[in-house]
C-alpha cells in the first residue's frame, strides 16, 4: 500500500492539475506491475518496478534502441528511475494471444516477421550484453535444478548426469555459433500487441546480443499457443526469405537455418521448463503449470528429429516414463 502511494504521488508531480485513475493493466513473472491510468481523453501505462528488485535503466536502453530501429515500443514520457516508476504510452489492451485466430494469423504474423527483422538490422555490438555461452549453459541448467529436482522430485544417476550434460554442451556449442544479433529474448504471443502500427513490442528489458534464431524460436515455438507445425514452417521460411533479402547472417540453405532454429528450441525449451517449475516452486504462480506440457511437446520433437539429441529423449522417456511417449496433441 506504501508502494502505490508513492506511485501516486509521483504521479500527481507529472500530472500536476489532473484527474487520474489507476486500475491493474498486467504483471510478469517479475516484480514488475503495470498500471493503466485513465485520463479524461485517454490513457497511459505506468510501470512501477520496485529498485530493490528491478532496475528501470534496461527497459530504457532498449526502448531508444528499438525505436531507433523502427519498430513500435511504448514512448517514455515520464521517468523516475530512483524509485523505479516509468509513464509509458498506451499499446492497447489486445496482445497477439488474445487475438490471434486462423483467420488473422498470416496477418499478424508477417508483421511480427517484418519488426523483427527491423531489430536484427539494426544490431551493433556493445550495445546490449552478450548472450554468451555462460548465460545460455546457465539457462539450461534451470532445467535439472528446478524441473527436474523440484518439479519431479528426481535425482539424476551419474549415468543420466553424464547424458544431460553431453547433451547441453552439443546445444551450446550449436547457439554459440550462431551470427549475433539483437535479441528481444521474449518475443512471444503475450509481448505483442495489436496495434497501429502493428505490433506493439513491449517487455523487451531483458534484451541481449547473441543467436539470430531465438526470437524466432520464441515467436513460432509459444509456450502459450500452438500452430499446426506445416503452418508454423511456412511462417519460418517466409521470415528466412525476408531476413535473406535484408542480408542479414541466416544461413543460405533453409535446412541449415531450420536445424539452427530447432536446436535453439532445445535451449530455450530446457531454460522454459525450469523457469515455469520455479514460478510454481517458489513464486506460488501456478497458471505457468498448464503451459508445461506444450513446451515439453517441442522438445521432444526436436530431439526426435535429430539422432545426436537421442539421448536426450531417452532420458525424457526415463524422467516421466511411458506416458510422456504418448505425446502432445493440439
Amino acid at each position: 500500500m506504501e508502494r502505490l502511494t508513492q506511485l501516486q504521488d509521483w504521479l500527481h508531480q507529472v500530472l500536476p492539475g489532473q484527474t487520474f485513475s489507476l486500475a491493474p493493466a498486467s504483471s510478469d513473472a517479475s516484480f514488475r506491475r503495470y498500471f493503466r491510468l485513465s485520463l479524461n481523453t485517454r490513457t497511459l501505462i505506468v510501470m512501477d518496478a520496485p529498485p530493490a528488485h528491478e532496475n528501470c535503466a534496461p527497459f530504457l536502453h532498449v526502448a531508444q534502441l528499438f525505436s531507433g530501429a523502427g519498430v513500435h515500443v511504448p514512448e517514455i514520457l515520464a521517468q523516475d528511475v530512483g524509485q523505479g516508476f516509468l509513464l509509458l504510452s498506451d499499446l492497447g489492451t489486445d496482445t497477439y494471444l488474445m487475438r490471434l485466430d486462423e483467420g488473422n494469423a498470416d496477418a499478424l504474423y508477417r508483421d511480427a516477421n517484418a519488426a523483427l527483422v527491423k531489430i536484427q538490422m539494426a544490431s551493433q555490438p556493445g550495445r546490449l550484453p552478450p548472450y554468451d555461452a555462460a548465460l545460455l549453459m546457465r539457462e539450461m541448467r534451470l532445467f535439472p535444478d528446478w524441473y527436474v529436482a523440484k518439479h519431479l522430485n528426481a535425482q539424476l544417476t551419474a549415468s543420466q548426469t553424464a547424458t544431460l550434460e553431453n547433451a547441453l554442451q552439443l546445444v551450446l556449442s550449436n547457439v554459440s555459433a550462431q551470427p549475433p544479433v539483437y535479441v528481444h529474448r521474449d518475443y512471444h504471443s503475450r509481448n505483442l500487441m495489436v496495434s497501429d502500427p502493428n505490433p506493439g513490442i513491449v517487455d523487451f528489458q531483458d534484451a541481449v546480443y547473441g543467436p539470430i534464431t531465438y526470437d524466432l524460436v520464441s515467436l513460432y515455438k509459444d509456450a502459450y499457443i500452438a500452430w499446426d507445425e506445416t503452418r508454423m514452417l511456412d511462417w519460418v521460411i517466409r521470415y528466412w526469405e525476408e531476413a535473406k533479402r535484408a542480408r542479414l547472417p541466416v544461413a543460405d540453405d533453409f535446412g541449415a537455418f531450420y536445424r539452427d532454429f530447432e536446436w535453439m528450441g532445445v535451449q530455450r525449451h530446457l531454460k522454459v521448463l525450469g523457469i515455469f517449475a520455479r514460478l510454481y516452486h517458489r513464486d506460488g504462480k501456478e497458471g505457468y503449470l498448464k503451459d508445461m506440457p506444450r513446451v515439453m511437446h517441442y522438445l521432444r520433437s526436436a530431439c526426435e528429429r535429430y539422432r545426436a539429441l537421442g539421448p536426450l529423449l531417452q532420458l525424457l522417456d526415463e524422467l516421466h516414463g511411458s506416458e510422456q511417449r504418448v505425446g502432445y496433441t493440439f
